[in-house]
Order: C-alpha cells, then sequence, then structure tokens
C-alpha cells in the first residue's frame, strides 16, 4: 500500500509532513511531493493548492510519478447541515460538484458526461478506516458520513448555500474533493475525502474560517494519522 494524501493549503499537510520520515522530495507543476512513511505505511504527502484543477493535476502526477495505490484528501470545509457543527468532521461516501452544469444537454446536475457516473463514490474500507478513526482518536468530535460537494467557490451565504443544497445536496462544500475523487476514479485508484468543519457556509463563514481553521486542519490530520498507523 502506498497512500497519497492530499491537502489544498500548507495548514492541511504541515501537521502530516511533521509525523513522517521523509525519504524524497520531488517538486512538479508548482508541489512539492514529499515521499516517506508514516509508521509503517508508505506516504506521499502533497499540498495541492486551492481549487479544482489543482487538485485533478494532483492526482495524476500521484498516480503517474508515484504509482500511489489509495487516495486521502484531508482538509477543511463548510457544513451544509444544521446539525453538522464546527469541528466536526464529514467522511465521504461519494462527492459531487455543485458548479458543474450541463443539465440543457440532458445531463442530471453536477453530471460530467462520458464519466458514467453522477457522483463518485467513496472507497468503503477507507471510509469505515476513516470513520473509526475518528471514533477512537477524537472521541470528543462527531462524525458523519455523506456527500461531498465541490465547486471554485468558497461558500459564505445562505441563499448560495440552500441553492447547492437543492441542487445536488450534500453534507459539506469546498473547492478540491471532487475533482480528486474523479481523477481517482478514473485512475481505478480507490479514496476518501476527510474534511474538518471551519465555518457554517454561510453569512458567518467570513468569521469563522480564520478561527476555527487551524483547528480543523489538525483535528483532520490527527485522524489521517491514526488511518495509516491502524490501517
Amino acid at each position: 500500500m502506498k497512500v497519497g494524501i492530499i491537502g489544498a493549503m500548507e495548514i492541511e499537510v504541515d501537521h502530516l509532513k511533521a509525523e513522517m520520515t521523509t525519504e524524497r522530495t520531488v517538486e512538479k507543476a508548482g508541489m512539492k511531493f514529499y515521499e516517506g512513511k508514516i509508521g509503517s505505511t508508505d506516504v506521499v504527502v502533497v499540498q495541492c493548492g486551492v481549487g479544482k484543477v489543482n487538485a485533478a493535476a494532483c492526482v495524476q502526477i500521484l498516480c503517474d510519478l508515484f504509482d500511489v495505490t489509495h487516495v486521502i484528501n484531508t482538509g477543511v470545509a463548510g457544513s451544509m447541515d444544521a446539525k453538522i457543527d464546527i469541528g466536526d468532521i464529514v467522511v465521504s461516501e461519494d462527492a459531487i460538484y455543485h458548479d458543474f452544469d450541463v443539465t440543457p444537454l440532458g445531463y442530471k446536475p453536477g453530471e460530467v458526461p462520458g464519466v458514467g457516473t453522477i457522483s463518485f463514490p467513496a472507497d468503503r474500507m477507507l471510509h469505515d478506516c476513516a470513520v473509526k478513526a475518528v471514533k477512537e482518536a477524537a472521541t470528543d468530535i462527531h462524525v458523519f458520513s455523506g456527500r461531498v460537494v465541490s465547486g471554485d467557490q468558497f461558500v459564505a451565504g445562505n441563499d448560495k448555500k440552500e441553492a447547492i443544497h437543492n441542487l445536488v445536496g450534500g453534507m459539506c462544500t469546498e473547492m478540491e474533493g471532487t475533482a480528486i475523487a474523479q481523477v481517482a476514479y478514473l485512475n481505478k485508484v480507490p479514496f476518501v475525502i476527510i474534511r474538518a468543519i471551519s465555518d457554517k457556509a454561510d453569512n458567518s463563514g467570513s468569521e469563522d474560517y480564520p478561527t476555527f481553521e487551524k483547528k480543523a486542519a489538525r483535528h483532520c490530520a490527527a485522524v489521517v494519522e491514526y488511518m495509516l498507523k491502524n490501517i
């Protein structure tokens, strides 16, 4: 097993880099890939940058240059569900775009033509391992399983949040997960998305996000680390 671990921002991967034994560093497409081990598991940790294009390029590099067998996306997200509070963690069952729209051609909202699926299903083993890790490594945090929705925008208003939820549903919204899921799916690489809630994806987003981003990122990193040591 060789696990590619992707975070969009530096804060999302710094904790993992500190816990790993790095064997080499490779720079490609403006990204630094840290290859080594966490526990006894071979890993490649990388900060992909914000947005779907960066995320998609990152996964393809992990597949082509590092031959990863599994992909974990870790980071923060905005809650789309009132019962999911700041600090809680969402583990993906599937992922879908909220800003991909070719419905005038007969496709469903979020559906990418020619791919063969409307949403991208997470790997069940990775999903179950992530849920178990939250329950055992972060006992004071609630964990939720469900749909992660992605788009190239920071959702920070109730009107937008409601529109997205009515369109594709979802438990949380962010900017990379579905692109990571799509490329992993196309390469037949099992994946899971683990997102800690940093804001409520409403009009309080600009206030919540800076306050809770660091804490949420630490929670996600702790869960991933526990997964890798117990997988």
